[in-house]
């Protein structure tokens, strides 16, 4: 078996990851209805069964709800906490920091992945919610919804849905500036910065490079690492 084969994933599961990666971005929003079984098939060129399989995964996760007579629909996400994750004090400059170190574990692997399985529905997603970030850093804004979307959108372009979830159990705590207060949030060099890491990474999932998709998402992290590590030093 070769290794394309051996990391290609079932069309079951490029379609999970496709649909999810539309919630995610926010391209479809909560009551919205999906579209019908014939039209998802034509879309992704499978047979009903798969699309009825998929769709199945995703309601069994809690995302996809179907209505006898009416079709299937969006649901709202709902946040998982469990164990020592609610023990996390996420107001506190040391909690974000580790939160930053178990990013960099989970993150760097899911975008390494995303560049080796990533559809072009997927890329589609990627791409509009990358576009949603900055119209919403144009507008003023500190983004941390879209920023979340955003790397979420890498995470099921993976192709393994769990990564989704681990991403869903923090929530967006999981960027910082969304609990600590950060005088640079809104500081343009910063936000620029911050955006050539995003494309940096989108770029490498793109070129389906996974070590440089890997190498991009750690130096994405490890910068936000290092300047909060800073912050934490100033305020000793």
């Amino acid at each position: 078996m070769s290794d394309t084969a051996r990391i290609r994933p079932s069309r079951v599961t490029e379609i999970v990851a496709a649909l999810r990666a539309r919630i995610d971005s926010g391209q479809v929003q909560p009551g919205d209805k999906l579209p019908t079984e014939p039209q998802l098939s034509a879309e992704f060129g499978v047979s009903r069964t798969v699309i009825r399989e998929a769709v199945a995964a995703l309601r069994s996760d809690g995302l996809l709800q179907s209505r006898q007579g009416s079709g299937v629909f969006v649901l709202a996400p709902t946040r998982t906490e469990h164990g020592m994750l609610t023990e996390v004090d996420r107001s506190k400059l040391s909690s974000v920091l580790s939160l930053l170190e178990l990013r960099i574990a989970v993150e760097t692997e899911a975008a390494a992945l995303a560049a080796q399985r990533c559809s072009p529905d997927q890329e589609e997603a990627m791409l509009a919610a990358l576009a949603h970030l900055r119209a919403e850093v144009q507008a003023g804004k500190n983004a941390v919804e879209a920023d979340f979307a955003f790397h979420k959108s890498i995470a099921a372009a993976s192709g393994n849905p769990r990564f989704v979830d681990m991403l869903t159990m923090f929530g967006e705590a999981l960027i910082p500036r969304s609990r600590v207060g950060d005088a640079t949030q809104t500081d343009p060099d910063y936000l620029s910065a911050l955006d050539g890491e995003h494309v940096s990474v989108v770029r490498a999932i793109q070129n389906h490079d996974p070590e440089a998709a890997r190498r991009a998402m750690r130096d994405h992290l490890t910068h936000s690492q290092r300047r909060y590590r800073a912050m934490q030093m100033g305020s000793a």
